[in-house]
């Protein structure tokens, strides 16, 4: 089938999602890589050790699993990205093969993974704050310091992207050496006899794998954002997949050897109640504290970094559906380049869910993970089927070798979405897609407001119609009456 492109609206030139600021205010392929790092290395390294201590050592075997299944998802999104350049990533992959509403639906579920998941990351943040303050673990002093981790990311998004390159190189540098010290010179300290049962549940090794695999994922969200800033990205059809795949490979090789650290320096039943596990693992190895605190020092800065880059991606995703008239018009006003509305109400959602769940669950970070990963395995799987219905149906387009390895990595990446959603629990599927769903009266409010029904086939065209409305696939709606 032969490639075919919409052709525009007429009237005046719509913005468009894909367009790559010429401007300056863009970066190349550090700070893209230093992105997908700081996204990715969060808390969510630090915290998940404890995480995954319930279902022992065989929570290593899921973290292979996701690591494969992570990987197949960067090397897609690394060929999406190349194939259907700007910003939006997951949002503008959707609805570029399926229409806007498929693209509406990703976008809306994977606004709430942002948001979502900032507030996981300042709930583990907060364990190792509270190495220095807050030591009896006060809940809502826990509260307090979750609030304030969010909402200092926020301030530097406000104050403009060339300060958001900058926080974002510097925190990665700073975090990823003592990751990689931990990742490696702890090995040497492995003791078997920490490690427990390998199987510590009452269930099969399947149930125990998909369960902990469903944890696991969590650490490995962030992986597609460059190619959600692409827009904001120097040269994206060269710099987003290499930052995509290098920055998931550098991930991949941290969280194993230092998760395996982990499990093998602290023991089994200490790592069931650890706040700080990687403060603990150091603390055992050196046989001291200035060890553990220099870990926390790391986590903290982690933490931030991963929260400042999310907190942009919060704000990215709903700003390139808003410029297509798929998400209220609010989220694409900028202020000197600033999606401020984006960020200040993601902050504030993160900051309700955040304080919602320390008043309600026992476990808050498990809870807020598992809904983060359901709202990012659906974006995720729409991204992956995306990128195998156009290899199927471009297929003469593709040279025959390439065209079979991408169908295998786009099938694997699929396979390993649906694999991640059954994952998260019945009551993790119900609360999340109740979420996802609520996103329907929203996208009728908004087709209402262009005075449409039906599917717009000049997507990406601003919520501009087309001159020739017969043709455009829209049936528009009378003007309204006064009564």
């Amino acid at each position: 089938m032969p490639h075919t492109t919409r052709p525009p609206a007429s009237g005046p030139a719509p913005q468009q999602t894909s367009e790559v600021r010429s401007d300056g205010k863009s970066f190349g392929l550090p700070t893209a890589t230093a992105l997908i790092v700081g996204s990715i290395i969060g808390t969510g390294v630090f915290a998940l050790p404890s995480a995954l201590a319930p279902y022992g050592p065989i929570s290593l075997v899921a973290f292979a699993v996701v690591t494969v299944g992570a990987i197949a998802l960067a090397l897609t999104f690394g060929r999406l990205a190349k194939r259907v350049p700007g910003g939006g990533g997951p949002y503008v992959y959707a609805r570029e093969a399926f229409g806007e509403f498929a693209g509406f639906l990703n976008a809306w579920s994977y606004w709430i993974t942002a948001w979502a998941g900032n507030a996981a990351i300042a709930v583990a943040w907060v364990g190792y704050v509270e190495v220095f303050v807050n030591t009896g673990h006060a809940k809502w002093g826990s509260a307090a310091v979750a609030l304030a981790g969010l909402w200092i990311p926020a301030a530097v998004n406000l104050a403009g992207l060339r300060s958001m390159g900058v926080f974002q190189i510097v925190t990665t540098v700073l975090k990823f050496a003592p990751l990689i010290l931990m990742a490696t010179v702890g090995l040497a300290f492995l003791n078997a006899r920490n490690l427990g049962h390998f199987n510590a549940t009452s269930g099969s090794p399947l149930s125990a794998i998909s369960a902990s695999g469903a944890i696991a994922l969590f650490s490995y969200i962030g992986l597609e954002t460059a190619s959600v800033a692409a827009g904001r990205v120097r040269d994206p059809g060269r710099n987003v997949p290499r930052a995509t795949v290098y920055g998931t490979l550098a991930c991949a090789a941290v969280y194993l050897l230092g998760t395996l650290a982990v499990f093998g320096a602290v023991p089994h039943s200490q790592l069931l109640t650890s706040t700080a596990p990687f403060t603990d693992a150091a603390n055992h190895i050196v046989g001291g504290t200035w060890a553990g605190d220099a870990i926390a020092v790391a986590a903290i800065v982690s933490g931030i970094g991963a929260l400042g880059g999310w907190t942009m991606i919060c704000a990215e995703m709903p700003d390139a559906a808003a410029r297509d008239g798929l998400f209220p018009k609010a989220f694409a006003r900028r202020h000197r380049d600033v999606p401020v509305f984006g960020i200040l109400a993601a902050t504030i959602l993160a900051s309700l869910i955040t304080v919602a769940a320390y008043s309600s669950f026992d476990n808050v970070f498990t809870a807020i993970v598992l809904l983060s990963v359901l709202t990012a395995a659906i974006p995720y799987l729409f991204s992956a089927a995306a990128q195998l219905y156009w290899l199927i149906t471009h297929r003469r387009a593709v040279p025959r070798g390439r065209l079979v390895r991408d169908i295998v990595i786009s099938a694997a990446a699929m396979a390993f979405s649906y694999w991640s959603i059954q994952g998260s629990g019945y009551q993790t599927v119900y609360y999340g897609l109740f979420a996802v769903l609520l996103g329907i009266p929203v996208y009728i409010a908004l087709k209402r407001s262009r005075g449409e029904y039906g599917e717009n086939a000049a997507c990406g065209d601003g919520g501009a119609a087309s001159a020739h409305p017969a043709h455009d696939g829209v049936r528009h709606l009378p003007p309204r009456t006064a009564a």
